[in-house]
């Protein structure tokens, strides 16, 4: 299993632009096959930033999720909303150990 947790970070005048832009993606990547979950959280206090934690399969799971049109259509769509740089970090599953309770 392979985690990604991004943190976003959204200018203030497109903040509901991007919440409907990535609940369109959300939405197809949770089709596909290698995904596991795919989270799209708020900040209370900032609402200009957001956390999408996502879970794969595999290494070869997350590289077609990259290359779907959805994603890619996402990514070119939001990059200008953003105010700084996606920080993306890769984790490593300590627990739960049995998917089921994914």
């Amino acid at each position: 299993m392979v985690v990604y947790v991004v943190k976003v970070f959204v200018k203030k005048d497109h903040i509901e632009d991007f919440k409907e832009a990535t609940k369109k993606n959300h939405r197809n990547t949770l089709q596909e096959s290698g995904n596991i979950r795919f989270d799209v959280l708020q900040s209370k206090e900032d609402p200009g930033r957001f956390t999408l934690y996502e879970v794969y399969e595999s290494e070869d799971a997350v590289k077609a999720h990259k290359e779907t049109s959805h994603y890619l259509e996402w990514r070119e769509t939001v990059a200008d909303w953003m105010a700084k740089s996606r920080e993306g970090l890769k984790h490593e599953v300590i627990a739960p150990e049995d998917r089921e309770l994914w």
